[in-house]
């Protein structure tokens, strides 16, 4: 087992404890890895209670989904584990834009850009947004209304002024309202998710993260080989020449997952494979 697991379901998070050192600055450390720890490495599992599981069988079993929400469920990771199997996800934001009519109760002017219309001749649906208009007082009155329209969707062609206006001076009573358009960016938005099988089990997705990142830390000196076996036997916290030295060996080579100054890396060292932390 991993001493540092990578955990899913809607965050991930690496956490070093290291007992007496608070957060050392540098850190070498080198987990004996299974095939479980390789593949849990170059992947995120969801829980099958999850948002994740659910959008991510919908896509598998139905060729894909859609989910509406205020953000990414995957803007850590591209691949995850469902049922055992490995898939590659495709998570794309289909824009959505919402329209409000803001209504002018006493614009000063009155003059029409596109037409003007009498409240009575406009369109159902127009007419029971702008009811407001039937009901505003000369004497004491709010001097904008902003309305809500949602999408074009939402409004499917029964408004006249909703997406693309015919009109922005509505009349009623004798009285001139000014109503205009506005546009914004839906904060729910659309997300549409495709997913490809990659690997249909453990064994085989191990086997194509070493093929991707597998390399052997070799050529050692006396006192870079003692780095490496203290952290192996727990974790090297010294920033001396011999860690760095070792570190810039690994980084020499592709990493799992690198950050701007930690990363992890895949290697063998004298024919045993390890999942190595470095932090520097």
């Amino acid at each position: 087992m991993r001493r540092r697991q990578f955990l899913a379901g809607g965050t991930a998070l690496l956490s070093v404890a290291v007992a007496g050192c608070g957060h050392p600055n540098q850190v070498l450390d080198l987990d004996e890895a299974s095939e479980e720890d390789i593949a849990d490495e170059g992947s995120t599992r969801v829980d099958p209670g999850s948002e994740e599981y659910r959008v991510l069988t919908s896509a598998r079993d139905n060729g894909s989904a859609t989910r509406t929400g205020s953000y990414e469920l995957f803007y850590w990771t591209d691949t995850v584990r469902v049922d055992g199997a490995y898939y590659e996800v495709s998570e794309t934001r289909v824009e959505s834009t919402v329209y409000n009519v803001l209504v002018d109760l006493d614009p000063g002017d009155r003059t029409a850009e596109f037409g003007e219309i009498a409240y009575e001749d406009l369109p159902e649906f127009d007419r029971e947004k702008l009811a407001v208009i039937t009901n505003a007082s000369t004497g004491d009155r709010q001097h904008y209304v902003n309305v809500e329209y949602g999408t074009a969707e939402d409004v499917d062609n029964r408004s006249v002024l909703v997406p693309d206006p015919q009109y922005d001076i509505v009349t009623h009573e004798g009285d001139r309202y000014r109503a205009e358009v506005e546009r914004q960016r839906d904060s729910e938005g659309e997300y549409r998710y495709e997913v490809t099988e990659i690997a249909p089990d453990v064994e085989s997705f191990a086997d194509q993260v070493r093929e991707a990142y597998l390399f052997a830390l070799t050529g050692l000196s006396a006192g870079e080989r003692e780095v490496v076996e203290e952290a192996i036997d727990g974790a090297y916290y010294e920033d001396d020449n011999a860690f760095r030295s070792v570190v810039e060996k690994i980084r020499d080579h592709d990493g799992v997952t690198v950050r701007e100054s930690s990363g992890t890396w895949l290697l063998s060292y004298e024919d045993v494979e390890y999942l190595t932390d470095v932090k520097w």
